[in-house]
Formats: structure tokens, C-alpha cells, sequence
């Protein structure tokens, strides 16, 4: 089945335990959705939502709540950094206000978007059916005036691109002494929280305790 794995990603992590993960998915290495950034992009944000997009990439790249979001063949997938690595994300669990970019600011978009209002967002009931529709209703009713402020851009990653561009396991320790912002969204508040306990030290192992000897008498 197409998305029998319920997935948010493995951004940074090879070894959550999978129960923390069933709230969200089940963890899976990380996946190369075939974009290469030499360079930090560019943003725009989208008139109206808490969203920026990435107008000089050929590809449907989008920032939301402290996460980078990309839409690449009928997936989407998302990361903390901005160059991956990147987690499959399950429709059920894509943030409404992604769900809600209209299909203008879709820079490569698929052939079925095609007759599309401009100004609207994908018909996401239409490409994924009637379950989808009746677990995420409502989805497409919002009011503008209540839209939440757009979180702030890690633009300290800009000094890393390239060679110095970090690994999978410097990554966590860089975008928590750089970036402070908290989600809002819940699925992406959760990623921050696991991120947040596997950061902390475990705590230190204690070795069997021998029994007190007694006091020796002469």
C-alpha cells in the first residue's frame, strides 16, 4: 500500500526507540528526494500565510513553523535543515497551513494540478480520496484574519553550505544552540520534543551495590 508506512522522518536520528515513534510514524533512514542546494535559498513569503516559498528553485520547497517542507512526486517530506536529510511525511499528518499553499507558489508542479484554481489550494480530497477527505475535514476552512505569524528563518544555516554543510549527527546540536523557536504545529512540536529527550544524557548506570559488611569485632 502507498503509505502503509506512516512516516514523518528520521532527520536526525538512526536509532529512536519505536515506541516513541508511533504517535508519528515509524522511523526509516534518511531519504534522498533528489535535491542538492549548493547554497542556502532564498524565501518569500506567501501574502497571508504563516508559509515562505522558494521562488528561484525549480521545485515545490516551503518553510513552515521551523521546518523546510518539499512536495516531489506525489510525496511530501520534510527536514530541519535545509538541505535534508529529509523524512517522508504521511498525508494524515501534513500541516494544514502546507496543505493550504495555493498552487501558484508550487514551482514545479505535477500535471494534475493542471486547470486548478491559481489562487486556491491543491485538491488534496480529490488526489487522495474520500478517507483522507473525512479524517483531515475542514482542512481548507481557516479565516485569513486568525492566520498565526510565520516562525523565524534558521538563517544561521546560511554559514554552512557546501563542504561544511553538517553531518546527520551534528545537525541536532547546531539548530538547538542556534535556533530557539517553538512550534506550533502539533506533529512538528513533537519532532522537537523527541529530538529534545534524545538529546538529554541518559542516566548514568549503577553497578550492583554490595551489602555493607559488618563491623568485625577482635
Amino acid at each position: 500500500m502507498r503509505y502503509a508506512l506512516v512516516v514523518l522522518w528520521l532527520l536526525f536520528w538512526s536509532a529512536t526507540p519505536a515506541i516513541a515513534q508511533l504517535s508519528i510514524g515509524i522511523g526509516l533512514p534518511s531519504v534522498s528526494i533528489g535535491i542538492n542546494l549548493p547554497v542556502y535559498p532564498e524565501f518569500v513569503r506567501v501574502p497571508g500565510y504563516p508559509v515562505y516559498y522558494a521562488p528561484r528553485l525549480n521545485s515545490n520547497y516551503f518553510y513552515y513553523d521551523g521546518m523546510y517542507w518539499v512536495y516531489r512526486q506525489d510525496n511530501w517530506y520534510a527536514s530541519s535543515w535545509y538541505n535534508g536529510p529529509w523524512g517522508l511525511v504521511a498525508p494524515e499528518y501534513v500541516p494544514l497551513f502546507v496543505l493550504r499553499i495555493p498552487v501558484r507558489y508550487y514551482r514545479d508542479p505535477p500535471a494534475y494540478f493542471r486547470g486548478w484554481r491559481a489562487d486556491a489550494p491543491p485538491r488534496w480530497g480529490e488526489h487522495w480520496g474520500n478517507q483522507w477527505e473525512q479524517r483531515r475535514s475542514g482542512w481548507d476552512r481557516w479565516s485569513r484574519r486568525a492566520a498565526p505569524a510565520p516562525a523565524p528563518l534558521p538563517r544561521y544555516q546560511r554559514q554552512y553550505s557546501g563542504d561544511r554543510y553538517p553531518s546527520v549527527e551534528q545537525q541536532p546540536s547546531l539548530h538547538s544552540r542556534n535556533f530557539r523557536y517553538q512550534p506550533r504545529d502539533t506533529v512538528v512540536r513533537q519532532h522537537y520534543q523527541e529530538r529534545a529527550m534524545q538529546r538529554a544524557p541518559a542516566p548514568a548506570k549503577r553497578g550492583p551495590q554490595r551489602p555493607a559488611e559488618r563491623d568485625r569485632r577482635p
